[in-house]
């Protein structure tokens, strides 16, 4: 096979150390080979980084396992050869030659001849950013985890708060449960705190507050409340930071805020995750292929298999998913006509992958064209097939046993 670097290298990653094979090819055609081992500290990395600048090193690749690779390509970002990430999954070694040395020789081999195809790693700024949002995106969950806990608290003392309530943390719900912990127990003044349409429920209330309100439930009702006010900070303090520095590009983020479904956070994490410069990716239908929100290929022998989506950008397929299901629930929308025109036949998750994949396509030609998304309309799809829309429902009355008629109406004024 042809040999694309006569100088590269092959890195077996792991937590503490790191397996590097250098492969040189000298002027006679010959093949050197050295292997060395590591440690994963910096200045241990920095030495690496100096062993392969000296041998004049071409490439170099390594396997993405977890985050361990992080403080290796950070490192090693700054020197003069070609750094590539290459899935785990794609240069996969043969069984029954499994150590740490076999696997950096196999990586250098496959670099070597062309073989590996590495994987898009963002720039720095965008790195960065990915950390400020995912971390954002955990305290989230973590705070939905918390609001659960309360309402288990709330139903074993028999307070039935979040079935009259839709947000028991809300102004009216919040007040009402700072009164509990203070020791009021009275329904009648504790659905006094209702605030604006709540207070159109007080029936309702008086029923659900009267409960069996005890010590140790006002102990971890504070505690839940403390913990909410904590995340509720850490999550405002994440928002600025990733606001301010997205400060640059408010024009593409309020671009992206055109698209049913994507609200500020929305656009910052797909900021992120995808980047805001579309020029790497040929098309929208290629960026979807890349974040796994399209049917996988599986055919054999002339037959399609199942076509089930690949393992992807799991925080990137969090965040579609959230914006196709807010985008399903808008009103003479395009996409909202798309869910409802799938999930009768392919059910709701597959309805929604479907949302979330043309929500991103979309978002690449938003950001690539620099213009507002124009809605299709919700009768998109009946236009389209007119003549077969009419033809279907003429045959389901006539089943029926109607006689149909159609005449056409004269365009209002």
């Amino acid at each position: 096979m042809e040999i694309l670097y006569k100088c590269c290298c092959g890195l077996d990653v792991h937590k503490k150390f790191v397996v590097a094979c250098l492969l040189m090819i000298d002027d006679n055609g010959e093949e050197i080979r050295q292997v060395r081992r590591f440690q994963t500290d910096t200045a241990e990395l920095l030495r690496l980084l100096d062993w392969l600048v000296t041998a004049g090193c071409e490439a170099v690749a390594m396997e993405s396992t977890g985050v361990y690779w992080k403080p290796v390509y950070n490192l090693l970002e700054g020197g003069p050869m070609e750094l590539l990430v290459v899935n785990a999954q794609s240069i996969k070694g043969l069984p029954g030659r499994k150590t740490d040395v076999q696997d950096a020789e196999w990586i250098a081999e496959l670099l070597q001849h062309g073989l590996v195809q590495g994987s898009f790693i963002p720039s720095r700024f965008q790195r960065d950013l990915r950390d400020l949002t995912r971390a954002r995106t955990t305290l989230v969950q973590e705070r939905a985890g918390v609001v659960n806990r309360l309402q288990k608290v709330l139903e074993d003392a028999n307070i039935k708060l979040a079935g009259v309530a839709t947000d028991v943390l809300g102004v009216s719900g919040r007040a009402m449960l700072e009164a509990l912990v203070a020791g009021q127990t009275d329904p009648q003044q504790l659905a006094e705190l209702a605030k604006g349409r709540m207070r159109k429920k007080m029936a309702q209330l008086r029923q659900a507050l009267a409960g069996r309100f005890g010590p140790h439930h006002r102990f971890l009702i504070s505690e839940h409340l403390s913990h909410i006010d904590f995340l509720d900070e850490s999550i405002e303090r994440l928002s600025q930071e990733i606001a301010e520095r997205l400060r640059p590009f408010e024009e593409e983020l309020q671009l992206l805020d055109t698209i049913p479904g994507v609200n500020r956070q929305t656009a910052e994490e797909l900021a992120a995750e995808v980047g805001l410069d579309m020029s790497r990716f040929p098309t929208g239908h290629h960026l979807a292929s890349w974040a796994a929100m399209c049917p996988g290929h599986h055919e054999s022998g002339g037959k399609r298999y199942s076509g089930k989506t690949r393992k992807g950008n799991r925080w990137l397929k969090l965040t579609l998913t959230e914006a196709a299901h807010g985008a399903s629930h808008t009103k003479n929308t395009y996409l909202s006509s798309q869910f409802h025109r799938l999930v009768g036949r392919r059910g709701k998750k597959r309805a929604l992958v479907a949302v979330a994949h043309s929500i991103l396509v979309i978002a690449y030609y938003v950001l690539k064209r620099r213009q507002p998304y124009q809605d299709l309309g919700s009768n998109y799809f009946d236009e389209l097939h007119r003549q077969t829309l009419q033809r279907n429902l003429i045959h389901r009355l006539e089943k029926l046993g109607y006689k149909v008629t159609l005449q056409t109406l004269a365009p209002a004024a």
